[in-house]
């Protein structure tokens, strides 16, 4: 099947899945979520940057789960912890251009691959980094600090508690089932603000967002 057909195929399949939402997606960032697939499908070929195979599954499983995420956004400066392959963090700047999008990972590879892709796509909003994310120590707080299967919420805000802006930054987790055990051993100084149910179309299993702050003692 050559190059072109795959595209327009995606296309379709984005288009089909985007107009089961509210999300309002530009033509622009359309073919921009759709060339990150076909990024993503290529070099993971050679550098096993995700589990998932087939680039109509990508649309789902990460495209989607990644872009529901978006209407939750509140703030200017974002950073995604364990970012991976740019997820959810690449879909989230492309949905998001007026906003600022850190990505940051401990892995060389990914980080390579998610530079090649703002090359490649002209994306201007965000900037890779390599680091733990333990060791990174940013200039300035961020007003949410993401993560997608990166850890437990315990971890998170354990490796993550200086990453917020002091007083209005908060956490953003995205998970499947509801981690109630995680949420009842969260340290006292970190408190659930709410659970947001998450629709993604066509995907099986349940999807959460769960937004935590963290508060003074």
């Amino acid at each position: 099947m050559n190059r072109n057909l795959i595209n327009n195929n995606l296309r379709i399949k984005l288009d089909s899945l985007l107009s089961q939402t509210d999300l309002v997606v530009s033509e622009l960032q359309r073919d921009q979520l759709v060339g990150y697939v076909v990024m993503l499908d290529k070099w993971n070929k050679a550098y096993n940057l995700t589990s998932v195979r087939n680039p109509m599954d990508m649309l789902v499983k990460h495209i989607l789960d990644s872009a529901v995420v978006s209407p939750h956004l509140v703030g200017s400066r974002f950073i995604d912890v364990g970012t991976g392959p740019g997820l959810p963090g690449i879909p989230l700047a492309i949905l998001n251009p007026e906003s600022d999008f850190t990505l940051l990972d401990s892995l060389g590879k990914r980080i390579r691959f998610i530079k090649q892709v703002v090359h490649e796509l002209a994306i201007t909003n965000v900037t890779p980094v390599q680091s733990r994310v333990e060791e990174f120590d940013p200039e300035q707080g961020f007003d949410g600090v993401i993560s997608r299967a990166f850890a437990s919420i315990t971890d998170m805000v354990e490796w993550c508690h200086h990453l917020p802006k002091q007083d209005s930054g908060i956490f953003l987790a995205l998970k499947g089932q509801l981690p109630e055990d995680e949420i009842d051993q969260l340290p006292a100084q970190f408190a659930v603000i709410e659970v947001k149910v998450l629709q993604v179309p066509e995907l099986e299993g349940d999807r959460h967002l769960v937004l935590l702050e963290k508060r003074a003692l």
